[in-house]
């Protein structure tokens, strides 16, 4: 199969269209959100579900999420809209957030990985929401990438992900949060996230009395119930170590590891802030930012694992964050990245 990569200047765009009709007759297209790229295909059509998870090579076990772009479209899909779930999608959509609610008889299990619940979100994202118009239908997508591997925050990430793979990729340019979105379960009494994202905890907090975080983000040995927390996942091609701690002491921490392992002949890399960046400055280095700055370094993160794919380094040492705000969501992708292999200082 040869892979279209399309620069996308406008809504308009009859490329746009086609990738809609794309859709329609079964194929996949890859395309820009807010958070990260996703590959879609028809979210009611079986056959469709199955090559997203083929393509990817994602276990079959592992739900995807419907994509939307009206109210109209989610009473399809859904069993029930329940007053928690009304409340979190008048707060915050369109935009970075996925909700959980009873999937219809419409939505086949190859979307939901068995379950009864079905993930669906409406992004803000005009090219993402305009391909759901032209398909007519809601669109499966999970994070365009091979499975496990960080997520891509851009088209030409994509591409060297799933060329061959895949009918289509919608070039819209860089996203925006470079995180995926935060899973909320609105089937409980109380909100529970599922996966952290640039909907942070404190924000829920603002409607909510109370939200809960469920123990898989933390790693706690439980069964996840959301789409990218079951499996290893954003991991680059070497083996990674989060260096966690306090700051004032991470530059002289990171560099008396770093020295342990090139006197063992191993090549590193760093994943590292500005402020270490500039302290050590190492050659293997690719900086996400400041800490002063959550939103840089969540939108960096991705690309930072990827840039030591071509690079010759034998492992990774990257500096982790606080958790607070969307730092929680940070530190989830990198505790995944790194199999939760922690060094603390």
């Amino acid at each position: 199969m040869e892979t279209e990569l399309i620069k996308i200047n406008s809504i308009d765009d009859e490329a746009l269209k086609r990738a809609g009709q794309c859709i329609k007759d079964g194929g996949l297209v890859a395309f820009p959100t807010e958070t990260v790229y996703g590959l879609g295909g028809d979210g009611l059509n079986e056959v469709a579900a199955k090559n997203i998870y083929l393509a990817k090579g994602r276990p079959s076990d592992n739900p995807l999420i419907l994509h939307i772009n009206d109210q109209k479209m989610l009473g399809r899909i859904v069993s029930e809209v329940t007053p928690m779930a009304k409340k979190i999608m008048t707060a915050f959509c369109p935009g970075p957030i996925t909700i959980i609610l009873p999937k219809s008889n419409i939505v086949p299990k190859a979307v939901t990985g068995g379950l009864d619940t079905i993930a669906v979100r409406m992004p803000d994202n005009d090219i993402a929401r305009a391909l759901i118009k032209y398909a007519d239908t809601p669109i499966a997508a999970p994070s365009a990438n091979i499975s496990g591997r960080p997520s891509p925050t851009t088209a030409q990430a994509v591409y060297k992900d799933l060329q061959s793979r895949i009918d289509m990729v919608l070039d819209g340019g860089a996203c925006q949060f470079g995180v995926e979105s935060t899973i909320v379960d609105c089937t409980e009494d109380v909100p529970i996230i599922l996966r952290p994202g640039a909907i942070t905890k404190e924000m829920l907090e603002e409607i909510f009395p109370v939200v809960k975080i469920d123990k898989a983000i933390v790693g706690a040995n439980v069964v996840p119930k959301a789409p990218g927390m079951k499996y290893k996942h954003y991991a680059p091609k070497v083996d990674m170590i989060l260096i966690e701690g306090d700051n004032e002491k991470m530059s002289s921490s990171i560099k008396e590891i770093l020295h342990k392992y090139e006197n063992e002949g191993k090549k590193v890399g760093l994943l590292v802030s500005d402020e270490v960046a500039n302290e050590l400055n190492h050659q293997n280095t690719f900086s996400y930012g400041s800490q002063e700055n959550l939103a840089q370094i969540a939108s960096e993160i991705y690309e930072g694992l990827r840039y030591f794919d071509d690079k010759d380094v034998d492992i990774i040492l990257a500096q982790g964050t606080t958790d607070k705000g969307i730092g929680l969501a940070i530190m989830n992708r990198f505790h995944k990245a790194s199999g939760f292999n922690s060094i603390f200082i």
